[in-house]
């Protein structure tokens, strides 16, 4: 496969245009597909934050009572992920023998319709269900832009590109736990129904705006390549491509600490630490995503700077550590502050767009969907031992020293995995994987 020049765009050529002419149209294609990236990760957001901030609204709503709650939340949360990581490998796999746009287009219409049908469930085995394939379907639309935008960037710029698509998307979850809350409020019983189905109606209109995004070239040319494309047994063989992969995984996971148990349990937690009054899960995400949101830019732009993902990655663990200690020791003394730690610990968390990045930076072209969507959802499957280990300990340990011994652990791993992880910066995505 041909190397891309620095300055160029990794895109299709239009032929008979003048030269200018060219560049000029191929430049406003990849500006629309990394505006259409950006706003399908928001939409996919926004639906999948959706149940942290609806668990108690929609459990009550089906009548389970309020000592069951913690446990049948945490078994649909498990499903929605268990969801995504099947998703996350089957839709990867589908992206490179398929194409990128493949994903895009099939991963929205099934999530979509999952979250609709969401407004109208009845018992919790429907709710169960829908958040298993509304979690399939969610499992494909961040590996794809992220893999499209990353291809048809140059280096210089693929940084800047991805930033911008997980940024935008994440700030769906301010959306989400805004409108949730004024929902809930105002609609009452009927608020979360109504928030799943603006879910459900918004990724569908969605569709309109992605006719006539841009493939990759570069998938283009590695499906006329001679090598296999999209085989996941090349995740796990040789050893030391599988080791890569690992690592990958478990950098990310810490940040689905935060996401699948500060997040999720915050009035849990809340309550634990103290608190007078028990924190909601539409202002916890609301505060939390918004320090993920500025999270983001701060490492997208702080990567760029310093050319290095690794040095970037160690900095914001580093810090998810302070952040986490000081939720656990200040946390109760009121709830704006309980809050405003939710958020530095969101910030903290801001590494994950330079994780993503990374992701795509070190496989080649031929597997680079399956290990772009997959391994965010790998991580956020995370999320089911590393819950299933707080709901265990809670018990003899209380609250909030399971919470910290899980997200010590969770961070030391983190750490563990990114000591010998290759620097990719400057890593060429024109590359096959034999």
């Amino acid at each position: 496969m041909r190397n891309d020049s620095e300055d160029a765009v990794t895109t299709g050529h239009l032929d008979g245009a003048p030269e200018a002419s060219r560049s000029d149209a191929l430049s406003s294609k990849v500006a629309i597909a990394v505006v259409v990236a950006a706003l399908g990760y928001f939409v996919d957001i926004y639906d999948l934050v959706l149940f942290s901030i609806l668990r108690v609204p929609s459990l009550e709503g089906l009548g389970v009572a309020a000592a069951d709650q913690t446990r049948v939340g945490s078994l649909l949360l498990n499903l929605q992920l268990a969801g995504m990581l099947l998703g996350g490998v089957a839709l990867g796999v589908l992206g490179d023998k398929r194409g990128r746009l493949t994903i895009v287009f099939g991963s929205i219409v099934l999530y979509s319709i999952a979250n609709l049908a969401n407004a109208f469930i009845t018992s919790v085995t429907e709710y169960a269900v829908l958040r298993f394939l509304a979690g399939f379907g969610l499992a494909g639309e961040l590996g794809a832009g992220i893999t499209l935008v990353s291809e048809l960037l140059p280096k210089s710029r693929r940084g800047i590109g991805t930033t911008i698509v997980a940024s935008v998307g994440l700030s769906g979850a301010l959306a989400a736990g805004a409108l949730a809350e004024f929902l809930i409020r105002n609609y009452g019983a009927y608020g979360w129904r109504i928030a799943y189905g603006v879910g459900g109606v918004i990724g569908l209109f969605l569709l309109v705006l992605r006719v006539g995004v841009l493939e990759s070239t570069l998938f283009h040319r590695a499906s006329a390549a001679d090598a296999p494309r999209g085989d996941v047994r090349l995740l796990i063989r040789p050893w030391p491509r599988f080791v890569r992969f690992a690592r990958i995984v478990l950098v990310g996971m810490p940040i689905w600490f935060a996401g699948g148990v500060l997040f999720v349990f915050a009035p849990e937690i809340g309550l634990s630490l103290g608190l007078p009054v028990k924190p909601t899960g539409g202002r916890t995400i609301f505060w939390g995503y918004l320090g993920v949101v500025v999270g983001d830019l701060a490492s997208g732009a702080l990567s760029q700077a310093l050319a290095s993902r690794k040095r970037v990655v160690g900095a914001f663990l580093v810090m998810l550590a302070v952040a986490l200690g000081a939720l656990l020791t200040f946390g109760g003394r009121s709830v704006p502050t309980f809050y405003g730690l939710i958020a530095f610990v969101g910030f903290a968390t801001g590494y994950w767009v330079v994780f993503v990045t990374t992701a795509s930076e070190q496989f080649g072209t031929n597997l680079r969907a399956t290990v772009t969507t997959s391994a965010p959802n790998f991580v956020r499957a995370t999320a089911i031992p590393v819950t299933s280990l707080w709901l265990a300990i809670k018990g003899p340990l209380g609250v909030i020293p399971a919470t910290a011994v899980v997200g010590v652990t969770c961070i030391v791993i983190g750490f563990a995995a990114l000591w010998d992880m290759q620097e990719s910066f400057h890593a060429d995505l024109d590359t096959l994987e034999r």
